[in-house]
């Protein structure tokens, strides 16, 4: 066999082996290379997407937290707010219970000085009829002398 019968030969065997190899081989391997490549385009995009949302939520998260401080600082305000009132009506009552029991003391000194001036009265009548009769060396009758203690008081 010449060199050109086997030159020849090989092409064709070489065309045919091109031929099987782009009809049975190359399609699978090119849709396993083309599946391949959209799975990881498809990854890519999820990753992506993950991305964008996870920006999203870390976005709502930050915007939830300074709602969530700017609440807490309001509710403390509030309390504070309210804490300064209850502390002033306690004083207002305070301040009223004072009064009240000063005014109490004031109206039990009057009555004892009240009281304390009658028996004062009543004992400078009787020292004065005790003078009077010590004065006069005698005995004043009964009904003169409460007489002369009821005009004593009066004048007193």
């Amino acid at each position: 066999m010449s060199i050109n019968a086997t030159l020849f030969f090989q092409a064709v065997v070489f065309a045919i082996l091109v031929w099987f190899t782009m009809k049975f081989v190359w399609p699978p391997i090119a849709n396993a290379l083309d599946e391949r490549a959209n799975k990881i385009a498809g990854g890519l995009a999820a990753a992506e997407k993950a991305k964008s949302e996870l920006a999203t939520a870390n976005s709502r998260v930050e915007l939830e937290l300074s709602q969530s401080r700017v609440e807490t600082a309001n509710r403390l305000a509030d309390a504070e707010r309210r804490a300064l009132v209850l502390i002033e009506e306690a004083k207002a009552r305070a301040n009223e219970e004072g009064d009240k029991i000063i005014a109490a003391a004031k109206l039990e000194a009057e009555q004892q000085v009240v009281k304390v001036r009658e028996e004062l009265r009543e004992q400078v009548a009787v020292l004065a009829v005790k003078g009077a009769e010590q004065i006069l060396r005698k005995e004043v009758n009964a009904g003169i002398h409460a007489e002369l203690l009821s005009r004593l008081k009066t004048e007193l």
